[in-house]
């Protein structure tokens, strides 16, 4: 389906009903396991998913599926506790709406945060990446369909989905911090089983350091309408077939948990320096 700019609009009217005047500027989506970020934001305003027209509800694990606008390190932020994915049955547009949204409250800047699967064998799980591109040529676009001028260009760019700049500022943060921060290509497949042995061999051939099932749409759809972009991964597991064990859903929590601390050190700080 294509929503229209009515729909578009009449969540954000919704939302802009429940703010009382508030304007966020930093819109972050929080993955796996890292919504509790969330919960340190100051003078919080709650809003479920499920009651925004047009939105779609968080089905995957960790994801507690609502909004929070309010403070954190003293910018004006809305946060996605949780995120929709395609393996959820949703469509590329249901899985980015929100993004358009939050653009359309005021938002110029994404921080985008996931828990994935490390490909390159030369880091470990537990590390943090500094998305520098991603690879996402095996499925269909989030910008397919009639576009909405709106927004953005029929064709954009590509080339600098994740600025350089706010990059810059996340190593500086990190240096800052005494933390070590990786830096590489975010490998997106669709889910819900986890990649092949075969399938990350392929992954890190064409490139890839890191495998996840999310992240890349939403990225797409944010440049498109012309926000900044800084992603963060957690790698959370060394991908299928480095290490001679099966791969489950509670390691990714049990991963993003024990990172606690140094994530949302790093975050903050990078808020901080904006």
């Amino acid at each position: 389906m294509n929503f229209s700019m009515e729909q578009y609009q009449q969540s954000a009217n919704y939302l802009r009903e429940q703010l009382g005047g508030f304007v966020p500027k930093v819109a972050m989506v929080l993955g796996s396991g890292l919504g509790y970020l969330g919960d340190q934001v100051e003078q919080p305003i709650y809003v479920d998913y499920q009651n925004i027209p047009h939105f779609k509800s968080s089905t995957a694990p960790g994801h507690r599926g609502r909004l929070v606008f309010g403070l954190l390190e003293g910018q004006n932020v809305a946060v996605m506790q949780g995120r929709m994915h395609h393996y959820e049955g949703y469509s590329y547009e249901e899985v980015t709406y929100a993004i358009r949204v939050l653009r359309l409250l005021g938002c110029d800047t994404l921080i985008v945060t996931n828990a994935a699967g490390c490909i390159n064998t030369q880091w470990q799980a537990g590390d943090l990446m500094l998305i520098t591109d991603h690879i996402k040529m095996f499925s269909e676009s989030p910008l397919r369909g009639e576009n909405l001028p709106e927004f953005g260009t029929r064709f954009p760019d590509s080339s600098q989905l994740y600025t350089p700049k706010l990059r810059t500022l996340a190593r500086n943060a990190a240096k800052k911090l005494n933390i070590s921060l990786r830096e590489g290509v975010y490998f997106y497949c669709y889910g819900p089983q986890y990649e092949t042995p075969a399938e990350i061999r392929a992954a890190r051939l064409l490139g890839g350091d890191a495998v996840g099932m999310s992240t890349a749409p939403e990225v797409i759809v944010a440049g498109h309408c012309g926000m900044q972009v800084l992603g963060i991964t957690l790698l959370s597991n060394m991908a299928a077939g480095i290490l001679d064990q099966p791969l489950s859903e509670q390691e990714v929590l049990d991963a993003a948990e024990t990172a606690k601390g140094t994530f949302s050190s790093l975050i903050r700080t990078c808020l901080q320096m904006l």
